[in-house]
């Protein structure tokens, strides 16, 4: 096990993590207009125009219930989701629970940084908190790939990193390409699939990955899995749609439903399918019945119909299921990489197809079946005309955009799909080589897939025990 000496370091570098980011909270982060107690801030231009625009106080309200949703999803969804692993159910959750506090604070200081103004903070908000809650599932995602031949402390720093560089590929694609991701599939799944495959890739480099004798799971721990597969399927609609507000949100919960629903439904059947007895496969059943929430969540507000979003999910499903059984073994073999959740299966493949039925329906989408709310949705496509769009500012409040075709429109969201696998992959790749160099914490392979390197275990105690007792009776005899 680790020495005493490496254990106690890594404590005190948690330590050290949280009280750099007191500094950074305390320097670069503030209330918003809506959040202080200032009167007269409350009672800006700038606060008035929010409250006709969204109705703002009404606005609060619905936000709120969705941003539970999220979070439930992460710290119990994400966190139980991992428990399979029959020795290291503890950290799975755990770590997920420490993990998440710390990348949710940097996440919050990540987003910050990208709307910090010469000489101002950056200023919170209820939906700054949903952003960070939708970032910190990114890292959580990577971990999946990771999970039980990492430290903590490895962990740590592999998630920071992801972030920023999560940070800046959003940026890029939402800012600079206007791209439209409702559910995150592309910025969220994609890119913490691949980042984690990429610096699983490194370390198989390092040392081929073997099959280990704790990494399967058992009967229990099979049951505490089922209960973040469940978590995540319930409140993944609420994942998809709550950036967005109207009738744009409306259609990505009933989207969502449905596309969740039809990829659990043949999920199961595939998963009999393809088995030797026609049996189900648990860790089908754990992942692959929540594929439909990533597929749609690109095109999650667009009109694709529910027979579209049906479809998608059906797609997703049996993608998945054939990914864990067929592709997952080959990545291992021939690419030695170790992809312990099976997170390119559920998130990565998926996401992909997300981003490709995001970038059809963004060509397939006219005037016609969207009218001026099409502006809303792809506010690149709106007019740059001040004659043109004069009418839709006063009326709908759409601003000019930059009069893309919708064929544009689609490239675009392809493009931002390439430059995401791009960025995840090459920042991966690096951030992989660097963990590589780091041989501090660095964990054993004895010590792999088993609470006890972290974690202080009954049973553990209750063992010494008995074993001094026996020593003791050996004596007195």
């Amino acid at each position: 096990m680790f020495s005493s000496i490496i254990e106690k370091k890594q404590a005190l570098i948690l330590f050290l993590v949280e009280i750099i980011l007191i500094v950074l909270i305390g320097t670069l982060l503030s209330y918003g207009s809506e959040e202080t107690s200032d009167l007269l801030n409350n009672g800006t231009r700038v606060a008035d125009k929010l409250r006709e625009t969204k109705q703002f106080d009404g606005y609060l309200l619905r936000l709120y219930p969705m941003y539970q949703d999220v979070h439930v999803m992460i710290w119990i969804g994400f966190g139980f989701l991992m428990t399979f692993l029959k020795r290291y159910s503890q950290s799975a959750v755990g770590l997920t629970f420490l993990l998440g506090a710390i990348f949710f604070q940097v996440a919050l200081l990540c987003n910050g940084a990208m709307h910090i103004k010469l000489g101002n903070k950056a200023y919170l908000s209820v939906e700054s908190l949903l952003n960070a809650d939708v970032a910190v599932a990114t890292p959580l995602i990577s971990m999946g790939a990771l999970l039980g031949k990492v430290t903590y402390i490895q962990l740590l720093f592999i998630g920071t990193v992801e972030l920023i560089m999560f940070t800046v590929n959003k940026y890029v694609g939402e800012h600079l390409f206007m791209v439209v991701d409702a559910g995150d599939s592309m910025f969220v799944h994609v890119f913490g699939a691949y980042f984690g495959l990429a610096v699983s890739f490194v370390f198989g480099m390092k040392e081929k990955p073997n099959v280990h004798h704790l990494e399967g799971a058992s009967y229990q721990s099979d049951i505490f899995a089922m209960i973040g597969t469940v978590f995540l399927w319930l409140f993944w609609p609420s994942f998809n749609s709550a950036s967005l507000t109207g009738d744009d949100q409306q259609r990505a919960v009933i989207n969502t439903v449905l596309s969740i629903s039809a990829s659990c439904i043949i999920a199961f059947a595939v998963s009999a399918l393809i088995s030797k007895n026609n049996k189900f496969n648990m860790i089908h059943v754990q992942n692959s019945t929540l594929a439909g929430g990533v597929a749609i969540g690109t095109a999650a507000g667009m009109m694709c119909e529910p027979v579209g979003a049906v479809v998608i999910g059906a797609l997703s499903g049996v993608i998945s299921v054939l990914g864990y059984n067929y592709i997952t073994p080959i990545i291992q073999k021939r690419l030695r990489i170790h992809d312990t959740c099976g997170v390119h299966n559920l998130h990565g493949m998926p996401g992909v197809l997300a981003a490709l039925f995001g970038a059809l329906m963004a060509i397939l989408a006219t005037e016609t079946s969207y009218d001026y709310s099409l502006y809303e949705i792809f506010p690149a496509r709106a007019p740059s005309s001040e004659i043109k769009i004069a009418e839709m500012r006063d009326t709908y409040g759409i601003s000019p955009g930059l009069d893309r075709t919708a064929y544009q429109q689609g490239g675009y969201q392809i493009l931002a799909l390439v430059v995401t696998l791009g960025i995840s992959v090459v920042s991966g790749l690096i951030t992989g080589l660097i963990m590589c160099t780091l041989i501090h914490g660095w964990m054993a392979k004895e010590q792999q897939f088993d609470d006890e390197t972290v974690w202080e275990l009954e049973e553990s105690q209750e063992s010494c025990q008995k074993n001094q007792e026996n020593e003791v009776s050996m004596n007195n005899m």
